[in-house]
């Protein structure tokens, strides 16, 4: 069975680079405190290392 990641937006995207922007909604996050969960793979990881400092990550 594949690992999953809980990733939570904690931090606005208000005043933040387009492509940060862009990072967040294809990670499925609209509003602050939602959480979604995906497959734990490179490029999701990819994903949350660049808006790492907007996001928290739990390993299920």
């Amino acid at each position: 069975m594949a690992k999953k990641l809980e990733i939570t937006l904690t931090r606005s995207t208000i005043g933040r680079p387009q492509d940060q922007k862009d990072t967040v909604k294809a990670l499925g996050l609209r509003k602050l405190h939602q959480t979604v969960v995906k497959e734990d793979n490179p490029a999701i990881r990819g994903m949350i290392n660049k808006v790492s400092h907007l996001v928290s990550v739990k390993e299920q």
